[in-house]
């Protein structure tokens, strides 16, 4: 087994070690705040997936940057590029999923300020007493 795929699979495996982390965290913790810090982590998980996703792993060689650098292109370079070349779309989409997803972070950290202003706790079970 080479190191590239013993890479992948500590990636993947790690992957789904956070994902069961946030799920817990989500469904099994009363604190809001630990909610919160679930949530985050299921869009960072998410956000890593994606580049997962987008990433090549070329038979021979390494990854290349989806930048193309030299002069000259032709048909060889371009089929070079295609089947090396890291995929950027989803390492666009993931930036801007970071951005909303801070924005998001914020404002239900907002309500939850807001939500222990009127009620004096931020667990869901005191809470609903």
């Amino acid at each position: 087994m080479n190191l590239s795929l013993m890479t992948a699979y500590v990636v993947v495996i790690s992957l789904y070690v956070n994902l069961g982390i946030a799920l817990y965290g989500i469904f099994a913790r009363p604190s809001l705040v630990k909610k919160l810090l679930a949530i985050t982590i299921l869009s960072d998980t998410a956000n890593a997936f994606a580049v997962l996703v987008g990433y090549r792993w070329p038979k021979t060689g390494t990854p290349k940057p989806p930048v193309y650098t030299n002069s000259t292109f032709n048909n060889q370079t371009l089929h070079y590029y295609v089947s090396h070349a890291v995929d950027p779309l989803p390492q666009a989409l993931v930036l801007t999923a970071i951005v909303i997803g801070l924005a998001v972070t914020v404002f239900i950290a907002f309500i939850i300020i807001q939500y222990y202003r009127l009620h004096g706790t931020v667990d869901v079970r005191k809470a609903r007493r």
